[in-house]
């Protein structure tokens, strides 16, 4: 059987600085979901055909429409799954703020549903895409074996202060600020479930101390695109990524079936 085509997809590490450390937003999935169903994850999901509108190029968003359409749909599954917009008003320095969420917060629920666009959100409320805000962290791509395939790309970015993480109640059904520490315990005692992906990049996040730590080292990192294979052996299969990408683990074996 010829493999799946992977489907464009982007997710976003918001990250800030907390008591115990530097924090990530994680919302938790909704348990009929049909990917990573009830698994703890970093908000993001799939591109939308309207991510490349090529009216958002002029609102903040990059001029070549493949890349164009991950950032905005970076942007716009942030504002989706948690309530935080990284976006400001054409012409301001600043983002957007916190105290205007309440009034833009019925956009959230018709972007999901497909009833707006961000091109026809920034046209309507006067806003730009703050893109300068996204750092690229990673690249990850659904191995080709699986039935349903992602072409993800990882993104980094600042949460704004004001802004309150709060989940959809829809595609997400609890959130947390969390360090990648806690995160790991939680999946390790099966508290939480957690994927593979999702794992080894709490783990790359973990080695960074702080907000400004880790923006000024993934802006210098090499981006190394991760597409996990089977490996059989005597002893069973394991799943191996690329040694290069730079993280901890780079083979796991996996559970027979």
């Amino acid at each position: 059987m010829p493999s799946v085509t992977p489907v464009p997809a982007s997710t976003v590490l918001l990250i800030r600085d907390g008591e115990a450390g530097l924090e990530v937003f994680m919302v938790e999935r909704h348990h009929q979901i049909d990917f990573a169903t009830g698994a703890l994850v970093f908000p993001g999901g799939r591109v939308d055909e309207a991510d490349s509108d090529a009216r958002i190029a002029t609102r903040g968003a990059s001029a070549d429409p493949a890349m164009r359409a991950i950032e905005v749909a970076t942007i716009r599954e942030s504002f989706e799954e948690c309530g935080i917009l990284l976006a400001r008003r054409v012409g301001e320095d600043g983002l957007i703020a916190g105290s205007e969420l309440p009034r833009l917060g019925p956009y959230r629920q018709a972007l999901e549903k497909g009833e707006a666009t961000m091109a026809s959100f920034c046209e309507a409320e006067g806003l730009e895409l703050a893109i300068g805000q996204l750092v690229r962290f990673a690249h990850w791509i659904t191995p080709d074996m699986m039935p349903k395939r992602f072409d993800t790309h990882f993104y980094l970015a600042p949460a704004p202060d004001d802004h309150i993480g709060v989940h959809d109640g829809f595609e997400a059904v609890d959130s947390v600020w969390t360090t990648p520490a806690d995160a790991m315990i939680a999946a390790k005692t099966g508290k939480r479930t957690i994927i593979f992906p999702t794992l080894m990049n709490l783990e790359k996040l973990g080695k960074l101390e702080n907000v400004e730590e880790a923006l000024a080292v993934t802006r210098e990192a090499e981006i190394v695109t991760v597409l996990p294979y089977t490996d059989r052996r005597e002893d069973g299969d394991y799943l191996c990524i690329p040694a290069e990408a730079g993280y901890s683990v780079v083979e796991r074996k996996m559970d027979a079936r």
